[in-house]
Parts: C-alpha cells; sequence; structure tokens
C-alpha cells in the first residue's frame, strides 16, 4: 500500500527513537571529535554531496562559504559546514528532507529563512554533532542578484559579506561561480561605503533612545519578557551598530568590523567591550533596570565620540531629558520596602 509522506515521516522516527532506545546512535554521537577528526568528518561529507550533486540535474552550482572556505579566520573544531545550494528547483529541498540522508545520518533537520537573500536554508544535525547548513537558492534569483549587485551597494555589501571572505566552489556547471567571483573582486576593487549620512546616524540615535524609553515603560508595567527582549535583542542591535561606528571612526573606515558582531572581541574598542559587560540583563526586574540604563551610558558615550569624529552634532538635550525620565520612572524598583 502507498504511503503518504506523513505517514514516512513518522516511520522514520521511530526507527529513529527505537536506534536511540538501543544504543546505537549513542556510540557515534556522545564523543567529542578532535579538530582533525572534524575536519575530515565535513570532507567526507562534502565528497558524498558533490558526487550526489553532479548527478541531478537541477542543481547548477552548490559553494562552500563561511569559516570552511576562509583563510582568515579559519574554521575550528566547533564550525558548521555553511553549503550554497543553486537549483532549478529549490522548492523540492525545502518540502523534503529525504535528501540529507545521502551525506550522512541526521538527528535532525529543519527549515529556517536565510541571514542574507531572504531564501530559505535546510539546518541538518547529523550524527557526531556534525551541523550544516544547506542554503537553497533559486537559480533565476542567483542571476538576479549578480545584475543588482552590480549597482546595488545593499545588495553589493551582502555578497561580499557572505562570500568576499572565502568560497571554496564545489558544483559549477553554467558558470554562475565564475561570475560571483567578478562580481567580488568589483566590490573589492571600487570598496564599500561603511560611513554613515548624519541622517543615518541621526535616525539610529533616536531610534535606541526611543526604546529606551519604551523598555522602562514596560518594566514599570511588569512585563519582564517584553522589556528583556527588546533590551537584549532590539537595542543591543542597535549598540552593536554604533560599536561598529565608533570603531571605524576611531581607526579608519576600511577598518574590518566583520558582520553582525563576528569577532567583535578581536575589533571593538577597549571602552566598548568593557561597557558591554554590564549592558545586557537578567531575567529580573532589578537587573532589567541596572543593565538599561548601562546600555544608555554606553551608546552615548560612544555616540558622542562618534559624532564628535564625523563632525556631527547629538542631541544631548533630548538625551538628558530622557535619561532623567527613566530613572525617575524606574526609583521605585529595587527599592527596599520596610
Amino acid at each position: 500500500m502507498e504511503q503518504t509522506c506523513a505517514q514516512v515521516e513518522v516511520r522514520k522516527a521511530s526507527l529513529a527513537a527505537a536506534d536511540v532506545k538501543k544504543g546505537r546512535v549513542a556510540m557515534d554521537t556522545e564523543k567529542v571529535m578532535s579538530k582533525p577528526e572534524v575536519t575530515g568528518s565535513y570532507e567526507k561529507l562534502i565528497g558524498r554531496f558533490c558526487k550526489w550533486a553532479e548527478n541531478r540535474a537541477d542543481i547548477r552550482a552548490a559553494v562552500v562559504v563561511g569559516s570552511r572556505a576562509r583563510v582568515d579566520h579559519p574554521a575550528d573544531e566547533w564550525a558548521d559546514l555553511d553549503i550554497v545550494i543553486v537549483t532549478t528547483d529549490p522548492a523540492y529541498y525545502v518540502s523534503s528532507s529525504e535528501w540529507v540522508n545521502n551525506f550522512g545520518r541526521p538527528l535532525l533537520t529543519f527549515i529556517e529563512p536565510t541571514s542574507t537573500g531572504n531564501q530559505k536554508e535546510r539546518r541538518v544535525l547529523y550524527e557526531r554533532m556534525l551541523d550544516v547548513d544547506f542554503a537553497i537558492f533559486p537559480l533565476e534569483e542567483i542571476q538576479r542578484l549578480i545584475e543588482s549587485g552590480r549597482t546595488d551597494p545593499q545588495i553589493a555589501a551582502q555578497f561580499s559579506n557572505a562570500l568576499g571572505r572565502g568560497m571554496r566552489v564545489l558544483i559549477n556547471k553554467d558558470g554562475i561561480t565564475n561570475q560571483l567571483d567578478s562580481l567580488i573582486a568589483s566590490i573589492e576593487k571600487k570598496g564599500t561605503p561603511s560611513r554613515p549620512s548624519q541622517e543615518e546616524f541621526l535616525e539610529l540615535v533616536n531610534d535606541f533612545i526611543y526604546h529606551a524609553v519604551f523598555t522602562a515603560k514596560h518594566l514599570r508595567r511588569g512585563e519582564l519578557w517584553w522589556t528583556v527582549t527588546c533590551l537584549d535583542c532590539h537595542m543591543q542591535h542597535l549598540l552593536l551598530r554604533m560599536v561598529e561606528w565608533h570603531a571605524l571612526a576611531t581607526r579608519d573606515w576600511k577598518y574590518d568590523t566583520w558582520f553582525r558582531g563576528r569577532f567583535l572581541e578581536e575589533w571593538a574598542q577597549p571602552k566598548a567591550l568593557k561597557g558591554l559587560h554590564d549592558a545586557f540583563a537578567h531575567y529580573d526586574s532589578k537587573d532589567v533596570k541596572r543593565a538599561l540604563l548601562k546600555a544608555m551610558d554606553l551608546f552615548r558615550l560612544l555616540a558622542n565620540e562618534t559624532a564628535s569624529k564625523l563632525s556631527y552634532p547629538y542631541p544631548e538635550k533630548t538625551n538628558d531629558n530622557v535619561t532623567r525620565w527613566i530613572r525617575e520612572c524606574l526609583s521605585e524598583i529595587g527599592r527596599r520596602r520596610h
């Protein structure tokens, strides 16, 4: 009798559970591997992927990106494997998980958005804790992005971050990776502007100050989850941008601040690193108050110095008014009651 996809998946889950119960998986997954063992395991997986992908007509290109393709900050034993698949049938790789069995024994898999490019990626955790991200890109979308990257600075920056630090070609059936190489070379030759305009700078400052008030109000209401996530996620994302601008303004606007906070401990200025130590909150109202005020102090310090180096005005009066209001608003939090 023909089985539905759901029945097949249930059957696979049952078999996997039986294996775990009998200890067959545990023998493979519990031992932490050394760096040479991890590297060798990933290389075997890459070899199986290449052999499989070469025989699939829909896969037109595949490249390794990230630390396992980089020379600067190369992979250590904790690094994952990132493979970009360019295909004429992206829906198959998103809707089905059967294909990941060709490269190893998966413990789990799921779908999430790619960090750039607005596509999907299938993340897979194989036995021995080998984690692989398969980013799925439609062929026509890659071609569109290549064309746009020649004129759009934002798309060019995305390509530079994702591929410019290293790209290992696995499959190249239509010369797509040659076009990517040419695009990256042209981006590196002309450079990408990092210096914010006065309007961009003020937008970031206003966004941060606004959400400081937002966080304080919700903290007084007692919404801890809401305040902790706003402070430790949204506001810290804004603070990271200012940390980047501060490092660039202090050093040089071509200074490498990587992307999304990678290796921040190596490129951020010492005063930024010192301030970040106290700028994150625990799930506790008193600690949120403490961290919010510390984050505001650090942001103001870095923003003031950055504004000075850029010859931009900083909204001191607004910052002062907001800080006084927040301190008064939160004055009851943490106060002992007799």
